[in-house]
């Protein structure tokens, strides 16, 4: 890369080494761990994190609160549940604290079906991730992302973003 390349970026080779190896790493665990969801349990990565907060929380949370956690959309996250509920894995309903709110709450077979695709799940994130990976490594790799995700996190959520309105004509 020049070092004209380089301004007009605003990243040197290092750090632009670093993303391109990051994404494409992320890319290729996405693409497997996604495989392996689809084959063993019929679900989406994103279905699978949110069966995996619910069955995690123990208790119905707020479409808020698993849009926050999951990083979706509000609309993405209603279409999820809305499958997700249609195939019987979690049910939702008003908050009995607050008209505005819907909680979700996953159900007997939600539960199951976690528990049944986790161990392949495990493997997956094993073999690519953590097997290649001395011990301190995984430390220092836990304390980099935390340190990358928490700056990260100090932009407002997803959820909290005003929603888009759409351009309507006035009918004439």
């Amino acid at each position: 890369m020049t070092d004209r390349h380089q301004g007009a970026q605003g990243l040197d080779p290092r750090e632009l080494n670093a993303y391109f190896v990051l994404m494409e790493s992320v890319s290729l665990l996405q693409h497997q761990v996604e495989q392996q969801l689809r084959d063993e349990g019929g679900i989406s990565y994103v279905q699978f994190q949110l069966l995996a907060r619910l069955a995690d929380a123990q208790a119905p949370l707020s479409m808020t609160a698993l849009a926050d956690s999951v990083v979706y959309s509000r609309s993405g996250l209603t279409y999820q549940a809305g499958l997700m509920e249609q195939a019987g894995l979690v049910t939702r309903g008003p908050s009995p604290d607050d008209d505005r709110a819907t909680l979700v709450t996953i159900t007997p077979a939600g539960l199951a079906l976690f528990a049944r695709i986790l161990p392949g799940h495990v493997q997956v994130v094993r073999r690519l991730l953590f097997d290649p990976l001395a011990s301190q490594d995984v430390d220092h790799l836990s304390d980099i992302m935390t340190r990358v995700r928490d700056h990260m996190r100090t932009q407002p959520p997803r959820s909290a973003a005003p929603r888009k309105r759409r351009n309507v004509r006035p009918s004439p």
